[in-house]
């Protein structure tokens, strides 16, 4: 039974993803490769680990079983090396922290910044995950944190309430859409998009809302930042969905414009979730608290 840490990775990612060429770019592989990849993979198990279906990939009873030993084993690789290398380096602590891509805009990096610069030995390493995916990943011990939009189901994880935000459509100004305080979903797919990159969280949730409203969106350019996607739309390429604070400081600026969505999705309830089970180190907890007494990110969760 052969088959290499790459292989595994794949796995994770076709799961995650319910694709093989959304799992195949996360690991940076070609669809041909990863599809030679993952049958070596069934092959040296001896079982199949997915049933390709026209929706996609879906875990078989097997596949979900592997999924558990997957998410635990490269997580001790994680951990391992995050350690040895910070002993190596002299670092005194190192975070791995998950997050979708609207709360890693919206207001983790900001709160990062400010925390890394007041405290030089910690290390924190950054990364995009769907929501659905980042409380199964930490319950997992993938990851240290978690922040993602939903709620919390796990009673393997120690939630709290992180943050609130609205997705809205960002338009250019004087677009037709802005004369609407507020639209239904449905009626903006007849419009081109300005979206992020094909692996962020965001656009899987556009492409996913879209999908449950019968339609797929009409996007003229992926770019790969926020920033980029909002300098897009203020030329006039198309709209977007983005989260209000994402937008705030353009729409303040009167670059774009933003107009609300009347579903009940569009509201979005953030949630920071940390391991229950095993000790957290104290810088994990430091983080954690850092992140939740931010007076931006606190003002969101009480308005008035």
């Amino acid at each position: 039974m052969r088959y290499e840490l790459t292989d595994l990775r794949l796995f994770l990612a076709i799961a995650e993803a319910k694709s093989l060429s959304g799992g195949a770019d996360t690991v940076h592989l070609t669809a041909s490769a990863a599809s030679y990849r993952l049958k070596n993979l069934e092959l040296a198990l001896g079982v199949s680990l997915f049933k390709r279906e026209s929706r996609g990939m879906e875990l078989t009873v097997e596949g979900e079983l592997m999924l558990k030993h997957v998410r635990s084993l490269l997580a001790g690789v994680t951990r391992m090396h995050g350690e040895v290398s910070g002993f190596a380096n002299g670092l005194t602590g190192n975070i791995r922290l998950l997050a979708n891509s609207s709360s890693l805009n919206s207001f983790i990096v900001p709160s990062l910044g400010r925390f890394l610069s007041a405290n030089p030995n910690v290390n924190i390493e950054l990364e995009e995950r769907s929501s659905n995916t980042i409380e199964a990943a930490i319950a997992g011990q993938e990851a240290d944190i978690g922040i993602f939009a939903g709620s919390s189901t796990s009673a393997s994880v120690k939630a709290a309430r992180y943050a609130v935000d609205e997705l809205v459509i960002i338009a250019p100004l004087h677009h037709p859409i802005t004369e609407n305080a507020a639209v239904r979903f449905p009626a903006v797919l007849d419009l081109d998009f300005v979206c992020v990159s094909r692996s962020s969280s965001n656009y899987v949730f556009l492409r996913d809302m879209a999908k449950l409203a019968g339609r797929m969106p009409r996007i003229r350019i992926h770019a790969h930042t926020f920033d980029a996607a909002l300098s897009m739309v203020e030329a006039g390429v198309g709209v977007c969905l983005a989260p209000r604070s994402v937008a705030a400081k353009a729409m303040q600026n009167q670059r774009i414009a933003a107009v609300s969505l009347s579903e009940p999705w569009a509201l979005r309830e953030l949630t920071l979730v940390s391991r229950a089970e095993s000790p957290i180190s104290p810088f994990v907890e430091q983080v954690v608290q850092y992140l939740l007494d931010d007076p931006i990110v606190a003002a969101t969760r009480d308005p008035s």
